[in-house]
């Protein structure tokens, strides 16, 4: 049995230009789960967009990846990966 794929994803609130970093295994339907008010963080932000995505594979290579782009220098990467 072949073990689930898992993305790290960033959203940014329309409202605030805030960014969350975030993983799951289907990052377009995460993000319909933000924009419904689902997570605590995020409820505050609405409504969100998604601006990038990337296939981590494992949970655990999702946690430590999703764990470094929430570090100053992982966000510096990201803005870098998007031009910004």
């Amino acid at each position: 049995m072949e073990s689930p794929e898992y993305y790290i994803y960033l959203i940014e609130s329309e409202a605030s230009g805030i960014w969350y970093v975030g993983l799951s295994q289907n990052p377009e339907e995460r993000l319909l789960q933000h924009n419904k008010g689902k997570s605590k963080f995020t409820s505050g932000h609405i409504p969100w967009k998604l601006l990038y995505t990337e296939k981590a594979g494992s949970i655990g290579a999702a946690r430590k990846l999703e764990k470094y782009y929430k570090t100053s220098s992982g966000k510096r990467k990201l803005k870098k990966k998007l031009g910004r």
